[in-house]
């Protein structure tokens, strides 16, 4: 399956059916895959809840299920040395260095609220995450609010460089330049200026070898807009191609989105986080696995399925479309599973030591590093960590936490924004607050602690962090 799931969620295949499904499973957080789950057994006579202990069969193995090898020390597994799996090993978490972790307390992995995830919060992280200058950075952030809840940008190049004025004057090949970054975010199509440009974008995602790519980039870039009047065979005969080679353009083109936006929303204000995977450490081995209730577990039907060799034509017709619905979804589970495993391994391999010590230890890391190590493609990690959530004996984090921009420090590493804002929070906790540390002294401090930033950068963190000015944090104790 991981040869198939690297292919699918790496934009190696055609966008089919059971491809779109596959990606738009990955996306959904838990709560939002319960549903769905629940619309798919309710619509879907071939489905059923698993009872305990049910297994879904030899192709149809519910994901997040323990596996027969022995999880490797990234902890892209969801077993114990010894063979059991996860469960009732709660007291396995705090294990280790003298219980150096800040426990939940309740043990309920519902225990906190979870934030809206709008689309310009999730192209935000990508923006910030991406190493460009800050320059180019505040121009991303004025295209950013300028999209549509669609995805798309209807205002013009110039109005956008009005609204950055007076701090940055950039012309449109400028600002167009940093356009052209964003329309290579997740998801993909979104900062198209047309419907035209945003199948195109979702097409340049895909490989060159793909049926159909040539023409429908052409169509994209053409006559789309003339598709709904001239039909199929009008094209054909407007763009001198064969009609089976047009009508294999246009049925790509109708497999793509064309808002891509929408496929991010807010969440309602009642939504609580539940975890898709636990993190733990056993023997000083820090593992994972799927929740429990990450991917609520569906099976086949069997009495259907064996109902439809005893049925007539028109009925057994029916119930086999229906079963090859339900091994799609099977099957797409199974991929959203082992994704968001590997991408949770790999995050344990780089950020052990944000588990161990805390956000001072967070070092810096980019979607591109990740999808360079498990050979998939910078929107499927994207898509596999949004808005998922994973139990540590730190508390219930989101994924993104794992990752971070960094600067260079003197030391010719690297540390990243959000160790550096630890930070300064510490040093303002240990001021004296009849003299509290102005942004020039703690960049003065952390430049001594080998992170040379400058005083404005400070202010800039010290004002994400909601902490106030020097002169305002003065007290008379």
């Amino acid at each position: 399956m991981k040869a198939r799931l690297q292919t699918s969620m790496g934009q190696s295949l055609v966008m089919t059916p059971q491809l779109r499904q596959a990606i738009r499973l990955l996306q959904m957080s838990s709560t939002e895959l319960e549903l769905e789950l629940v619309e798919a057994v309710e619509t879907n006579p071939l489905l059923e809840w698993a009872e305990n202990g049910d297994n879904a069969g030899d192709d149809e193995a519910a994901p997040g299920a323990s596996s027969d090898e022995a999880p490797a020390d990234l902890g892209q597994g969801d077993i114990s040395d010894d063979g059991d799996s996860w469960e009732g090993r709660d007291e396995d978490w705090s294990s280790g260095h003298g219980g150096s972790f800040d426990e939940d307390g309740d043990g309920d992995s519902r225990e906190q609220a979870a934030e809206a995830d709008t689309l310009a919060d999730h192209l935000l992280w990508q923006l910030h995450l991406s190493h460009i200058s800050a320059r180019d950075r505040a121009i991303g952030v004025a295209l950013i609010d300028a999209l549509d809840e669609d995805g798309y940008l209807r205002e013009p190049l110039p109005g956008i460089a009005e609204t950055l004025l007076p701090d940055i004057h950039a012309d449109e090949d400028e600002i167009l330049a940093v356009l052209s970054q964003i329309q290579r975010f997740d998801p993909a199509g979104v900062g198209a200026r047309s419907l035209g440009e945003c199948l195109s974008l979702q097409l340049d995602a895909l490989p060159a070898d793909t049926p159909g790519l040539v023409l429908a980039r052409g169509i994209a870039a053409g006559p789309l807009e003339r598709l709904p009047r001239a039909g199929i065979p009008g094209i054909a005969q407007e763009l001198k191609q064969p009609l089976d080679a047009v009508e294999q353009a246009v049925q790509l083109l109708r497999s793509l989105d064309p808002r891509p936006g929408k496929q991010l929303g807010e969440l309602t204000s009642d939504t609580y986080v539940v975890p898709d995977c636990v993190i733990w450490r056993q023997r000083g081995i820090w593992r994972c696995a799927l929740a429990g209730h990450a991917g609520p577990r569906v099976v086949i039907h069997r009495g259907y399925e064996q109902l439809i060799r005893r049925c007539g034509d028109a009925d057994a017709s029916y119930l086999r479309a229906q079963l090859q619905e339900a091994r799609w979804l099977l099957k797409s589970l199974e991929a959203r599973g082992e994704t968001l495993l590997r991408v949770v391994g790999s995050l344990l391999h780089h950020q052990a030591g944000f588990l161990e010590f805390g956000e001072q230890a967070l070092r810096p890391l980019t979607l591109r590093e990740i999808a360079s190590e498990l050979d998939l493609h910078e929107s499927t990690i994207s898509r596999a960590i949004a808005r998922k959530y994973v139990r540590t004996p730190r508390g219930t984090l989101p994924l993104r936490a794992f990752f971070a921009s960094g600067i260079d420090t003197e030391g010719g590493g690297e540390a990243s924004s959000t160790a550096i804002q630890s930070m300064i929070r510490n040093l303002i906790d240990g001021e004296n607050p009849r003299k509290p540390l102005s942004d020039a002294k703690l960049a003065e401090l952390l430049k001594t602690s080998g992170i040379p930033v400058a005083r404005r950068t400070v202010a800039k963190y010290r004002e994400a962090m909601n902490i106030s000015a020097s002169h305002e944090r003065v007290r008379i104790v």
